[in-house]
């Protein structure tokens, strides 16, 4: 079997990179041929992390780069979009292939539609609302990770619809036990484009700055947020995220409450999980589904419980193992990649 990948991004891209590139290993042992075409690249992303524009030549290159790609469709047997083929653009080709009866599945990890039926843009919301719904629409199959995807996905008339959760390779994550005398660290993993979520909870951290001892520890992102040498801020590298995480005592993943929220596959959660430790989470979205309340960690709803549930956790170090064990266990029997592989395979086998 050939398979096409149409990636949002290269494997530098979180969403990419778990959602499709971490399994093509897999599936190239497994007899399968694997092609991946990115929308975006490197520099794009370097740029946005950076928070510097994108010049409208290289937009434009994105585009007819995809455009080229899309005449190599008849070379494979299936073809995989992460989301669309064309981000702000009609759902044009989505439907050639449909008549064309090239079939395709469509991965979602985000709420992406939100892009477009909420965009301040009239102009957007006018034509586009309804973009994602036909993308769907005209799939063989769309892979949802999670269930506000899924539902969407339902509604939209999709054919077939199979939630698949953001995953992780339980074999690369590590449960490190740290020294009895060290700082109590509570730590996040993201990007600059999601540190705005932290920088939500300063004043709980200052708040129990006052109290305890603690450092925290930022992964991928660097912000000050007036918080001094008490934060710090680790660059972010794939081959080393697993021994970052595993320097934290407490994994926290704090959302705000709004509809692209909801999109969310909790994916810092099941990280801080595989590692073993406990996690604080907003009762946001699937955080609802990763986090068993008071077993693996504490759900959430306002910055007067960041503050009690994060001071229990620091207080209490046979809770944050009793926490940490649980959640490993989650992650083992859930959102394993080897679980999910066999998952996809059959996917990629019956999509139709």
């Amino acid at each position: 079997m050939k398979v096409l990948y149409l990636t949002k991004y290269p494997r530098k891209g979180a969403s990419s990179r778990l959602r499709s590139y971490q399994f093509f290993p897999l599936l190239e042992a497994a007899g399968i041929e694997v092609t991946a075409q990115s929308f975006f690249n490197e520099i794009y992303l370097n740029n946005l992390y950076a928070k510097k524009s994108n010049g409208g030549l290289l937009i434009f290159s994105f585009y007819l780069k995809r455009f080229f790609a899309i005449f190599t469709a008849f070379r494979y047997d299936k073809i995989v979009i992460e989301k669309e083929i064309f981000p702000y653009f009609f759902s044009w080709f989505e439907k050639i292939f449909f008549y064309l009866k090239i079939e395709y599945i469509v991965d979602y990890d985000d709420a992406i539609f939100h892009n477009y039926d909420l965009n301040t843009s009239k102009f957007i919301r006018f034509f586009l609302k309804n973009k994602i719904a036909n993308v769907m629409k005209y799939s063989g199959c769309v892979m949802a990770g999670n269930s506000y995807l899924y539902e969407k996905a339902k509604n939209s008339g999709a054919k077939k619809v199979i939630k698949q959760p953001t995953v992780i390779d339980l074999e690369k994550y590590n449960c490190v036990e740290k020294s009895a005398n060290s700082k109590v660290v509570i730590g996040w993993i993201g990007s600059p484009t999601t540190f705005k979520y932290v920088t939500a909870l300063q004043p709980v951290f200052e708040r129990l700055l006052l109290k305890y001892d603690i450092e925290i520890q930022i992964v991928g992102a660097k912000e000050d947020i007036g918080l001094g040498d008490a934060m710090q801020y680790i660059l972010w590298n794939e081959n080393t995220e697993v021994e970052a995480i595993s320097k934290f005592d407490i994994g926290i993943m704090p959302l705000e409450n709004t509809p692209w929220e909801l999109g969310k596959c909790s994916y810092k959660l099941i990280q801080y999980m595989g590692c073993g430790k406990p996690v604080v989470g907003s009762a946001v979205g699937m955080n609802n589904e990763v986090i068993d309340d008071t077993k693996n960690g504490f759900l959430v709803f306002d910055d007067c419980e960041w503050y009690e549930k994060l001071s229990v956790l620091i207080e209490n170090k046979t809770l944050r193992n009793q926490f940490g064990i649980a959640g490993r266990q989650k992650v083992a029997g859930h959102y394993n990649l080897e679980n999910n592989f066999k998952k996809l395979l059959t996917i990629l086998s019956n999509a139709s």
